[in-house]
């Protein structure tokens, strides 16, 4: 589902800025708080899939999405 691919790019998201985050995450080894910085750096914020479900909602819409109302 559209809906669900989109939360998890939004989730991965999240958990990728928890673990840059020693209060929500004080044991992880800062080679690792490192690393997610990295991915983080270029990763798609919430404006950007916002703008991947307008532009291609079959893929990150809403889970209707590409369902014809008949």
């Amino acid at each position: 589902m559209p809906n669900e691919r989109r939360n998890a790019v939004n989730y991965t998201r999240q958990f990728l800025v928890d673990l840059m985050d020693p209060k929500k995450t004080p044991r992880v080894p800062k080679e690792i708080r490192k690393r997610a910085y990295s991915c983080l750096k270029h990763y798609p914020g919430e404006y950007y899939m916002e703008e991947a479900a307008v532009q291609a909602p079959k893929i990150f819409g809403d889970w209707d999405a590409g369902i014809k109302d008949d």
